[in-house]
């Protein structure tokens, strides 16, 4: 899988990226087997088996991500990928030929190593780094915004009841009584409140206490900036499956530099994203490959004091998805970050260094040498800490999905750029990027529950009220 498709204007190579994707496969790189030169390859047909990319804090696991979101987009799988440290929007301009990346090229057996940019839509839930990516909050459901506000279970009865209302009362004729951002959500809260002796026998108890409590935690949303998030046009996810004319799938990096001032959103937005995919791609069964990846990057937030109800849509989304054709690989510090029953479904595997200083490091690292396919030339233990950066062990799917043993493997130089965007660069990026910016740039404000609930609380609007319940009561429907 090397070589290069001729030269540019300064007689360098001018790298293609297919060069890396070929018989089905996507080199990742490359281990000794003796004195032989071993490739290490994803295979396309079964990566929608998901995966697992672990490793200490500056151990190579962004340049890894980096590698994998190139692989996929020459082998024309549009990505999504979390960019938590701004590094990953490198992969939007062409690299330099460092001597650092020249030198494991070479070593690995790439002579003709080149460098070449990939294209790539941002994303940014605050708008700023990227398009804006909205959702409304009928959309989110009460499931996960009642994690996102950190609610008791009583408390989360009482966003259900707010929920059922509003759906309620779009049956009954009020089609504009939606809930699509934190205004909607507050107005329709503070409702309830309000009629909370007359609602109780249809819905049960409203506490004022317990709304008091969900209006506080709503402002305390709004000052962390979700109230950017929550509204329209809301993301239409089918515009993370794009490729390109020339074959290769676009990579959406979504800017988490500030998202990650705010776990919780993070989180929540990752596993909404996830659910939607689910809920809105159709069954394909098994594909050559798959229709996108996800890369989910500080996946640990996932899981962190999630609910029981939480960890098992987690975990029912993990496992179905791949149906879908959608692959999902989780990139975090250690495998005992993610739950037995979701890394049961992390087929490829890439384990960069740990370092034990105390006891239950120790036990980490044990732990995950026991979730590899044992090599009896490595002692996987000993190795996960010897291992240089931008070295890994690696155990990918091969065949009909047995894991491969593990071996000691050196992760291929990226041919993008290693390193962050400049401001001018980026902003030139989203600026180009017609489609999404026409269809996102410019928020909408419709009619909703907010404006229902101020023109029904007027003397006209009760009046229109009591002369709709008239309306439908001699139409047969009171």
């Amino acid at each position: 899988m090397t070589g290069t498709h001729g030269a540019d204007r300064a007689g360098e190579p001018v790298a293609d990226p297919r060069d890396y994707v070929q018989d089905g496969l996507i080199l990742i790189g490359v281990s000794k087997s003796g004195q032989d030169l071993k490739p290490e390859c994803i295979e396309l047909a079964l990566a929608n088996r998901h995966g697992l990319i672990t490793g200490a804090t500056g151990t190579g696991k962004t340049v890894t991500l980096q590698v994998l979101a190139e692989g996929f987009s020459a082998a024309g799988v549009p990505v999504f990928a979390a960019d938590i440290k701004g590094d990953l929007s490198g992969i939007a301009e062409k690299g330099k030929p460092s001597p650092k990346l020249v030198e494991r090229a070479e070593e690995i057996g790439l002579t003709r190593y080149g460098n070449t940019s990939f294209p790539t839509a941002f994303w940014d839930i605050f708008g700023v780094d990227g398009h804006p990516v909205r959702a409304t909050v009928q959309e989110m459901g009460p499931l996960l915004l009642s994690r996102l506000m950190e609610l008791t279970e009583p408390q989360e009865g009482v966003l259900n009841i707010a929920f059922r209302w509003a759906e309620d009362q779009r049956a009954a004729g009020d089609e504009k009584m939606t809930i699509l951002d934190l205004k909607d959500l507050r107005a329709v809260i503070d409702e309830m409140g309000q009629k909370a002796s007359t609602l109780r026998s249809k819905y049960g108890h409203v506490a004022p206490a317990t709304v008091g409590v969900i209006q506080r935690r709503l402002l305390v949303l709004e000052e962390q900036g979700a109230a950017k998030f929550f509204g329209e046009p809301a993301l239409d996810i089918l515009d993370f499956l794009k490729v390109q004319p020339d074959g290769r799938g676009v990579v959406n990096v979504l800017a988490a530099e500030k998202l990650m001032n705010t776990p919780r959103l993070y989180a929540t937005f990752l596993l909404w994203l996830l659910t939607e995919l689910f809920e809105k791609l159709p069954e394909v069964g098994d594909l050559d490959k798959p229709k996108l990846v996800f890369l989910f990057d500080e996946a640990h937030l996932l899981f962190n004091d999630a609910p029981k109800a939480v960890l098992e849509q987690i975990e029912r989304v993990t496992r179905l998805i791949r149906s879908k054709g959608v692959g999902v690989y989780y990139v975090t510090q250690s495998p005992g970050d993610v739950p037995d029953r979701v890394s049961a479904q992390l087929g490829n595997r890439i384990q960069h260094a740990l370092r034990a200083f105390t006891p239950k490091e120790q036990k980490a690292i044990r732990a995950a040498a026991q979730t590899f396919r044992p090599n009896p030339e490595i002692d996987t233990e000993r190795a996960i800490q010897e291992l240089k950066v931008g070295e890994a062990l690696v155990s990918l799917l091969h065949g009909k999905g047995e894991p491969s043993m593990v071996e000691r493997t050196l992760i291929r130089p990226p041919m993008s750029r290693v390193g962050p965007l400049t401001p001018d660069e980026r902003k030139a990026i989203i600026q180009n990027d017609g489609d999404n910016l026409r269809k996102y740039g410019k928020e909408l404000d419709r009619e909703s529950a907010h404006e229902r609930l101020q023109s029904r609380n007027t003397m006209v609007g009760q009046l229109k009220q009591r002369l709709s319940s008239f309306s439908n009561i001699l139409r047969g429907k009171g």
